[in-house]
């Protein structure tokens, strides 16, 4: 017959609790993206980078606004977006330069795929963030909306925003 104090142990290891990735401090952010594109699926991918890039990026010098991904072969890269020199680097990066993004393959084939079937469909960043002390970016595959369909949104958000300010006027 086991003693209790070992029963004790065994129950807490089984209730511990799952651990749930985080994400970590927002180093860059689209804005634009959500705006001018409709989201359809999201992914989390890694990204290689150089020792100076990851120093810039951890120091605020990247714009991921105009970026956008396409598949060269079986692999995913991230084109257009800039990373500023870091001052301190003896070698420094090219600003510019095409990146890897690193996904599982079952991701890469769904994303290729999805690609496919849908017209007007493209991969963009979203935000680029810390998790465990690596860095990350969450893109997208997106569909670009029309001139109308952003329209609507703003006329939306107006009108969501006057219905606020009414109802808090009258709470008054």
């Amino acid at each position: 017959m086991p003693k209790q104090g070992v029963v004790v142990l065994r129950a807490a290891k089984a209730k511990a609790k799952p651990v749930v990735p985080d994400a970590g401090p927002t180093l860059a952010q689209n804005r634009r993206g959500r705006f001018d594109y409709e989201i359809l699926q999201s992914f989390d991918a890694g990204i290689a980078l150089l020792g100076s890039e990851v120093k810039a990026v951890r120091a605020g010098h990247a714009t991921i606004g105009e970026g956008y991904a396409r598949f060269k072969g079986p692999e995913l890269f991230l084109y257009n977006v800039h990373i500023g020199p870091y001052a301190p680097a003896r070698e420094n990066h090219e600003p510019m330069r095409t990146r890897k993004l690193l996904l599982h393959r079952r991701e890469l084939e769904r994303l290729r795929h999805e690609m496919e079937v849908q017209p007007r469909s493209t991969v963009i960043p979203i935000r680029m963030y810390l998790s465990h002390g690596v860095i990350k970016v969450h893109i997208a595959l997106a569909h670009g909306k029309r001139a109308y369909d952003k329209r609507e949104v703003i006329r939306e958000r107006e009108a969501d925003r006057t219905m606020q300010r009414a109802i808090r006027h009258a709470q008054r």
